[in-house]
């Protein structure tokens, strides 16, 4: 049997019939990042489970943030995911919203400076749509053996808020707000926000229109092609993480970064100005 190591990455989107393809192969971990009742009524064969609260956290009163570092890689280890595991990550597949929890979970890999992850194309219902029939398993994955994950760390795949308080006042940076526009123009916001609005700046780059339009490509003139680097944010980094994909890991840009406390974490500074967003 082919072992992981000789499996290229598919990309930051695998297909379902290359993941059909190479079910078994030692190595190749897949991750069902669904909510765990769906999990169990049917999964692609072999996958695992994994809860995606675990791959956030609260910190200085903001939810959604990336967790300790030694504590991702001790979670990642007991899910039988070392150095050299091809992880694939399996969302539902309906809307933006499920498939954030791939991106985020996504994002996380690589900010620990793991390379070998991709997103199952079409999620669950891709598996299972089509005239291809392919199988699934119900209930739970016996657990896997533990291994050992090891973590370094690239920075340069998230902002903090000072580097986005400094972005700010620059404004050298295009700050990309991946939510609504009632959130957006400041009509409405998320009970994590202490207050409505958006980054000062900030143009709109909406999540769910990016899954809409599928394979998560943006538009030229979108920001693609804007000089200096891009910053996207949501409220608690979980749409932003969409829009991060799409700019990072499918339209290839390497200056993107990701504001995991978003606006959740910069609204708890009252000095740090929110302010309603402007269309065109």
């Amino acid at each position: 049997m082919t072992s992981v190591s000789a499996l290229p990455w598919p990309g930051p989107l695998a297909a379902a019939a290359w993941l059909q393809g190479h079910l078994g192969t030692p190595g190749l971990v897949i991750l069902d990042v669904r909510p765990i009742e769906r999990y169990r009524l049917g999964h692609v064969p072999g996958a695992l489970h994994s809860d995606y609260a675990g791959w956030r956290a609260t910190s200085e009163g903001a939810p959604g943030m990336l967790p300790d570092p030694g504590a991702l890689a001790s979670m990642i280890g007991a899910l039988g995911i070392g150095n050299d595991a091809l992880v694939v990550l399996v969302p539902e597949g309906q809307n933006a919203g499920d498939f954030g929890n791939a991106a985020r979970i996504y994002w996380t890999f690589k900010v620990l400076g793991h390379d070998r992850v991709s997103i199952l194309e079409g999620g669950h219902a891709g598996w299972t749509s089509g005239p291809a029939a392919r199988p699934v398993q119900a209930g739970d994955a016996p657990a896997p053996a533990p291994a050992r994950f090891s973590v370094t760390l690239r920075p340069e795949l998230r902002a903090t808020a000072a580097e986005v308080e400094a972005a700010v006042a620059r404004g050298d940076t295009r700050l990309v707000d991946a939510r609504g526009d009632a959130q957006f123009l400041g009509e409405a916001k998320s009970p994590a926000a202490r207050a409505a609005g958006t980054l000062p700046g900030a143009v709109q780059l909406d999540a769910e229109r990016l899954f809409a339009e599928n394979a998560f490509r943006v538009e030229p003139g979108d920001v693609t092609e804007q000089p200096g680097g891009i910053i996207t944010f949501c409220n608690t980094g979980h749409s932003a993480a969409v829009t991060w994909f799409a700019l990072s890991e499918v339209s290839g840009r390497k200056d993107v970064r990701l504001y995991d406390g978003s606006m959740s974490h910069w609204t708890q500074d009252p000095a740090r100005p929110a302010v309603p967003g402007r269309k065109g």
